[in-house]
């Protein structure tokens, strides 16, 4: 018995061709409205148009990312839809093949399409930043002086600093942490009362170095004076805003969130954005087993009733993720949980609607 059959190969390509389009036409589609709201703006900031345009091409990522369960959803919808209209679904019910043999390979064919998000999530970080530095978003931010915030920086290091005020180059209530991975490589804490931004770096005073290994004692060392050479960042760049969620990879935010809650800070929103970086790629399975049996419904109205199912389940789900990060941000349920919610909606609906198929 063959397990790949020339009708796995048939109904595989007509949901490839359909998942395509649509994975690439919504963001075409997302990128043409944010031009015209935004160039203005970008022209505005004398940017170039190189920059410009490059600056969207990295922007694909980004809008992919949310994009790619709504085309699961629709190339499901339709490829099934069709099959329905012209009765290739009865012919293989007829010739032995269930409806879920049929549909093994959209299964298949979700699969790799969530395989593709988690891809992308990571990729993500890296271009999003690349953007936000060709549109020179941090440029156009006012103020000299910032507030208990954090940072991320490289070297999976964070800092929580009280006051900066860049017109003196002063930080007040310094602390710098970094987790460790193993005995080569140990967790550390560096405190100080006051950095100073001066030609050799950041001039740090009255603190302390708190090296944290896995098994041995704690080390704590305190200093009067001490340059971290690690710490390069300028003024200027310590005003920028953090970095978004959509700006960290799934270690990166993780990292952040450990140090932000160690430091008594608020995490919900941030453990949401990073619980979604999974749940969003896992809803691409999920949304094929939704759409599946919800397709065989599709020929009482065509293809009108196929892109109107598909509309409204995509804003819906839009929706649900909106609502997400609200409950999850505002601690009304656990955020790792919360960011779960549309796919459990969904894959309750789907094993109702699979109960009512007939195979």
């Amino acid at each position: 018995m063959k397990l790949v059959r020339p009708l796995d190969r048939y109904v595989f390509s007509e949901f490839m061709k359909i998942f395509l389009v649509t994975a690439l036409g919504f963001p075409g589609l997302i990128v043409i409205i944010d031009l015209t709201d935004n160039l203005e703006k970008y022209l505005g900031r004398n940017l170039p148009q190189k920059d410009i345009a490059l600056s969207y091409l990295y922007w694909i990522p980004e809008s992919m990312f949310m994009v790619l369960p709504a085309a699961v959803l629709f190339a499901t919808v339709f490829s099934i839809g069709t099959f329905t209209r012209y009765s290739e679904i009865t012919a293989a019910k007829a010739s032995g093949i269930s409806f879920w043999r049929l549909v093994m390979p959209i299964l298949l064919g979700a699969i790799l399409a969530a395989g593709l998000d988690l891809g992308i999530g990571e990729v993500m970080p890296i271009t999003s930043a690349r953007r936000s530095k060709l549109l020179a978003e941090d440029k156009f931010r006012q103020g000299t002086q910032r507030f208990n915030f954090a940072h991320a920086a490289e070297f999976g290091r964070v800092y929580k600093v009280s006051t900066l005020n860049t017109d003196s180059g002063v930080m007040d209530g310094l602390q710098i942490e970094r987790k460790g991975n193993g005995p080569d490589y140990p967790t550390y804490v560096l405190s100080a009362r006051q950095a100073v931004f001066k030609r050799i770096g950041w001039a740090l005073s009255d603190g302390q170095l708190a090296v944290i290994p896995d098994s041995s004692p704690v080390i704590v060392l305190q200093f009067s004076q001490m340059v971290d050479r690690k710490l390069t960042e300028k003024p200027a760049d310590m005003l920028e805003k953090s970095r978004l969620p959509s700006e960290m990879r799934y270690a990166e935010l993780t990292r952040f969130i450990e140090s932000l809650e160690r430091s008594g800070g608020n995490a919900n929103v941030l453990r949401v954005e990073r619980a979604l970086k999974v749940a969003i790629p896992v809803t691409c399975i999920i949304i094929a087993l939704f759409g599946a049996p919800l397709a065989t419904s599709t020929q009482r109205g065509g293809t009108a009733y196929g892109v109107g199912i598909s509309l409204a389940t995509t804003v819906v789900f839009l929706m649900l993720i909106q609502m997400t990060k609200a409950v999850g941000g505002k601690g009304f349920m656990p955020p790792d949980l919360a960011a779960w919610i549309p796919s459990m909606i969904f894959g309750a609906i789907g094993l109702v609607l699979l109960a009512r198929v007939r195979t």
